[in-house]
Order: structure tokens, then sequence, then C-alpha cells
């Protein structure tokens, strides 16, 4: 399973690049916003950083603001998949887009049947928000055992890309039903990183090695 970051944030981006755990980045106009500073650049310094796919996000709602704004996004390099949202003119964008070899990311998925039309559109990604599906009294993870099941069953080269994860264990249940991607905010990959057992272990090897060294003052790696 591949992990993108779900950030506009360079510095985590390079933090967590660096550590070679990102796959990818998602953005969008909301997290562009909330980073601040002039947009072009940071995108430009994104897919820069970046090797894997960079979803960067149309604003137009409309089929031809879509597309011409998906080709400008794309030429900021070859790996930027244009975000379109999951309605009937972003799927007449993703078909056009796709055909002319690039590639979308359909996202505001809530259900199976938006993700099969999307699949069936030509999207190499398709965005489930389990998050905002739980917020609202439903069970996000239920929607990804079904797309799993319905894409398996015809073979749709679409990737499940689950998005709007708030907690590890969204992770570890979209990894055990068999999602493609899940791309996750900075502080939930953090809390991936991070068990008391680790700390605790840690401490105590390095306690034990203190009190070698001092019976052994000459003792090293």
């Amino acid at each position: 399973m591949k992990i993108f970051l779900d950030t506009a944030n360079l510095s985590a981006i390079k933090m967590y690049n660096d550590m070679g755990l990102v796959d990818g980045i998602t953005t969008n106009p909301s997290l562009m916003a909330k980073e601040g500073g002039d947009p072009k650049k940071v995108m430009e310094e994104i897919v820069r950083i970046v090797k894997g796919d960079v979803s960067l996000e149309v604003l137009s709602v409309d089929t031809d603001g879509m597309l011409e704004e998906g080709r400008r996004l794309r030429k900021y390099g070859n790996n930027v998949v244009v975000k379109c949202p999951l309605t009937p003119e972003g799927l007449k964008a993703c078909k056009i887009l796709t055909s002319e070899n690039i590639p979308v990311n359909v996202t505001l998925c809530f259900s199976v049947n938006q993700a099969i039309l999307a699949a069936k559109a030509g999207a190499k990604y398709v965005s489930p928000f389990i998050g905002r599906l739980d917020d609202n009294g439903q069970d996000g993870m239920n929607l990804i055992r079904e797309m799993r099941e319905v894409f398996d069953n015809y073979n749709f080269g679409t990737q499940i890309l689950v998005a709007s994860v708030r907690h590890p264990m969204h992770v570890v249940e979209s990894a055990k039903i068999g999602a493609d991607v899940v791309t996750l905010p900075p502080d939930v990959l953090g809390k991936m990183l991070k068990h008391p057992l680790t700390d605790v272990g840690l401490k105590n090897f390095l306690a034990d090695w203190e009190k070698l060294k001092k019976e052994n003052p000459n003792t090293k790696i």
C-alpha cells in the first residue's frame, strides 16, 4: 500500500520524504490556503521534492474550466495528477484529460456508485472520504470494503485512494482491506511512527550501555 501525504506544508513533506515514507502527495485549495504564500511556488517546490504522484486540484466547476486548469497544472511536472470533483462536469473532464494522457484523481467520493462511475471515466485514482462519512454517522471503512470488492470483480485499473484519514487505525484497516493508497495528514503519519514501548526500550538500551561503559571505559561499538 502506498502512503501519500495530504498537505502543502513543505517542511513536513521534506522531513517525511527524507525518511523514504512518502510515495506521493495530495493537496487541495484548503490545504494551500492554510499554508499561505504563493501557491504557484509551493506547487513547484512540492513537485520538485517528491518523485511520486502529486495531486493538484482544479477550482473550476465546469468542464471547460477544469480542462484549462488541468492542462496548466500538468505543466508543473510529469508526476502531476489533476484532481477533479466527482460531478458530471468533473467526470467529463476526467474522460477528456485521461484521453490526453493526463492522469486524474477524482475526489469527493462518498459511495460505491460514484466510485464505479469514476473508474468508468478512466480515473487513475478515486478518493473516498472516509472520515467525513464517519462524521455523518456512516461507516467509512465499509465503503472501502465494498469498493475493493467491486473493483476486483471487474479488474478496474482505477486505484482506491483512501482520503480524509483521521487516525492510524484508518490506515491499518485500509491496508487489511487492500486499498491501493492512503493519504494522511502529517500528524497521523507522526502517530504511526510512535509507540510507548519503543521509547521505553530505547531508554533501557541506552541506560544499560552507559552502565557497561562505566564498568569497561574502553568499550566501543
